[in-house]
């Protein structure tokens, strides 16, 4: 089984360098419409312009509407969350929580991409 996830975004090119240089990782695809990066084997996660998903599917909630709420949370463990968590900083994350230990068993720290949506990386303790 292969896992694709899609974040839907106001600007598909400020989102893919965004996510590059969180993730610390080129795109395996960039075409107008799409961009994925494999995040780790049979994973991919996606991101697609908000009007792209409103031509797609019409008849669904337009996702501008909710810019700027937490839409989505992506929880990625690393073997760094530190440095991971300080590169989407440095990209423009807005940070929620810094790294620490949390209850249930791994180490994680929290942050905002531009969209609203939650970016996550931990490990376990």
């Amino acid at each position: 089984m292969n896992m694709n996830l899609i974040l839907y975004v106001q600007d598909q090119a400020l989102s893919r360098d965004f996510y590059a240089m969180a993730l610390g990782l080129a795109p395996r695809v960039d075409v107008p419409g799409m961009t994925e990066f494999e995040i780790c084997p049979g994973c991919v996660l996606g991101l697609m312009p908000e009007a792209g998903i409103k031509r797609l599917l019409p008849s669904l909630p337009d996702p501008a509407g909710a810019r700027g709420l937490p839409r989505a949370e992506v929880y990625l463990t690393v073997p760094d969350p530190a440095a991971c968590h300080a590169r989407a900083l440095a990209a423009g994350a807005r940070e929620l929580s810094p790294l620490a230990a949390r209850g249930w068993g791994h180490e994680a720290a929290y942050s905002l991409d531009r969209d609203g949506h939650v970016l996550a990386f931990a490990r376990v303790l």
